[in-house]
């Protein structure tokens, strides 16, 4: 059994230490989903992810997949093809749009984690300077690929990335590395395309340490949610 968090109470996590290891990093289950709970979440390492129908799930598994911006790895071939590229790279002109491109089914999977209830979640963190997404448009200024995530003192805390044409989801985190604004970008889970990008492993008690040097004590940031 995993702690439920009462949904009438100010948010609360259990010791993270004491997540499941399967499935990896289930944490607790219930409270809300509204800035309070999010931020509270995400200063300690904590997000949440779960389906439409189910109770809301908060994770933080072990290891942490993360990027140190100074560990991008560029490949020859994506070198080659940014000394070319078509596209534009925008920040924070249309993050609901990119929060639905992510929630578009993938091949193989059936519906999307990225429900209407975090769309409305995410897009109150937005609108508050917590949250941020980067945009990839062709020639045509069609929007082709794009990344999101939250901002909390020099940490990102990526969340989804899609890619409608070649490299361009790849073109949008170069471009949140090339912004020398972070220290740690939170990558959450491992997957081959992240390793293939410079992402690695680390203790989640490293991952903690990390969290609690670079995020201001009061979580403060004073970006502009509609630049």
């Amino acid at each position: 059994m995993i702690p439920w968090l009462d949904p009438k109470q100010a948010p609360r996590f259990p010791d993270t230490a004491s997540a499941q290891t399967d499935p990896n990093g289930l944490l607790a289950a219930g409270g809300q989903l509204n800035q309070q709970w999010l931020l509270a979440a995400y200063r300690r390492g904590i997000f949440p992810w779960f389906n439409e129908n189910e109770p809301i799930l908060w994770w933080t598994p072990a290891p942490r997949t993360v990027l140190f911006p100074s560990e991008l790895h560029i490949s020859r071939s994506f070198h080659k093809f940014l000394n070319k590229s078509p596209y534009r790279i925008t920040r924070n002109q249309r993050f609901r749009d990119v929060m639905q491109a992510c929630a578009e089914p993938r091949s193989g999977q059936q519906g999307s984690w990225i429900t209407p209830l975090m769309l409305d979640a995410y897009q109150q963190l937005f609108e508050s300077g917590y949250a941020e997404s980067l945009e990839c448009w062709d020639e045509n200024q069609v929007l082709v690929g794009g990344l999101y995530g939250v901002r909390l003192g020099s940490v990102f805390f990526g969340e989804s990335m899609f890619s409608r044409a070649s490299n361009a989801s790849k073109c949008c985190l170069k471009t949140l590395v090339d912004s020398a604004e972070f220290d740690l970008i939170d990558c959450q889970m491992n997957t081959p395309y992240l390793i293939s990008m410079g992402a690695r492993d680390i203790e989640r008690i490293e991952f903690e340490n990390l969290l609690e040097r670079f995020i201001e004590a009061d979580a403060a940031y004073p970006g502009q949610g509609q630049n």
